[in-house]
Order: structure tokens, then sequence, then C-alpha cells
């Protein structure tokens, strides 16, 4: 079997192209809004709640499996951690699918609220760019057998990655009166 050093570095490279084309992609796919271009397509209005509970799944997930690797349940731990990385790639699905058939959404709350919503929604989009190739080197430290370096290093990933998980929720429940059906 190969070391863990070999292994990482063969994912590496993936690891980063990852990084770069997700984003990428994502801002493409965002900017084309198949209404606007003329198709006939029905808003996937339905989306919202489940990527938002997708996003508060994850939290739950992250939270059960970090307890798992407490108490000693590595083969739990992966196979939640594996859970919660399925959980972003669906939301992340879902969430191109959703603007890429529906008018924009634009918050209307006034006061206070509003400089607090675009802080949080500002910082959660950042740092679900940040994220990603945090949560992939962790990962691949973990099942590489690397745990001394996972550990360090899913330290910073885990309170990041549950932060993005949360706020996800939180900006759902604060534009969702906003939307249009």
């Amino acid at each position: 079997m190969e070391n863990y050093k070999e292994l990482e570095k063969k994912y590496n490279i993936w690891i980063w192209i990852l990084s770069i084309a997700i984003p990428v992609v994502v801002a493409i796919l965002f900017s084309v809004n198949l209404q606007k271009l003329g198709y006939d397509v029905k808003p996937l209005s339905f989306l919202p709640p489940i990527y938002a509970g997708i996003n508060g799944l994850t939290a739950v997930l992250l939270f059960w499996a970090v307890m798992a690797i407490k108490k000693g349940k590595k083969d739990l731990h992966e196979r939640l951690i594996k859970v919660c990385i399925a959980c972003s790639v669906s939301f992340l699905a879902m969430y191109v699918a959703y603007h890429m058939t529906s008018i924009e959404t634009s918050f209307g709350g006034e006061g206070i609220i509003r400089p607090i919503y675009f802080f949080i929604l500002i910082s959660h989009i950042l740092l679900s760019i940040v994220i990603i190739p945090f949560v992939l080197i962790t990962f691949v430290r973990g099942i590489s057998g690397s745990y001394q370096r996972h550990k360090k290093l899913a330290r910073i990933t885990y309170p990041m990655w549950m932060y993005v998980a949360i706020t996800g929720v939180i900006v759902y429940f604060m534009i969702s009166p906003y939307y249009i059906n």
C-alpha cells in the first residue's frame, strides 16, 4: 500500500483543480438564467427549502462526525464525513439549478437587519469557496492514514464548514419571505 505522502501527492492536483474549477463553474452557471435567455422553463422554486435543509443536515452530521471520532468510532466518522461531502455536492447542484431557472430574489429587509444579512451572506459565500480545499485536503489526510495531520487541519476545517452550513440555513430564513413564486 502507498504511504500517506504518496497518496496525498496523487490527490493534491485534483484537490486544487476542483478548488479552482468549482467556484469558477458555479460563477459561470450562476450568471446563466434560462428564463432571461428566453427559454420557457418553470422555476425550481421548491428547491430553496430543500437545499437549506441539506445545509442544516450537514451541520448536524458534521457535529455527529466529530462526536463519533471523539468516541473512537473511526468508521462511523468516515461514513458521516462522506455523507457531509455528498450533502454539500447535492446542495451545490440544487443551488445552481434554482438560480439558473429563477429570477433573482432581492433582500427586502430594512434597517439594521440589512447589513447583518449581507455580512452573513458575504461571509457565507466567501467561506464556501475557501472551504473547498480545506475539506478535500482534510478528507484525503484522513483516508490516507495521516491522522495527526488530518486532526491538525480538521481543527480549522470543522468550524469553517460548520459556519458555512449554519449560515446557509440562516440566509435562507432571512431571504425566504422575499421569494417570488
